[in-house]
């Protein structure tokens, strides 16, 4: 081989790399996770909300009243 030809086989080799990171280049900003973004300022943390019952069954001062009428409870209706 010639210098000259040495010369358009490493240019070649060249030109092929370069395609090659650009179509990878082109795919990750074209994902919908890739591409370069702005960074997310930190969230700041939600105030508690006070735990509360959900249901009925959930309310333990329900659930004592419930133990209370049944044993006040005779069969008598109230």
């Amino acid at each position: 081989m010639t210098t000259e030809g040495v010369g358009t086989v490493v240019f070649l080799v060249v030109l092929l790399v370069a395609v090659v990171v650009v179509v990878l280049v082109m795919r990750a900003a074209a994902s919908p996770g890739g591409g370069l973004r702005s960074p997310r300022p930190p969230r700041r943390p939600r105030p508690q909300r006070p735990t509360r019952p959900l249901a009925p069954d959930d309310d333990p001062e329900f659930l004592r009243e419930l133990e209370r009428r049944a044993k006040r409870d005779d069969g008598s209706p109230t």
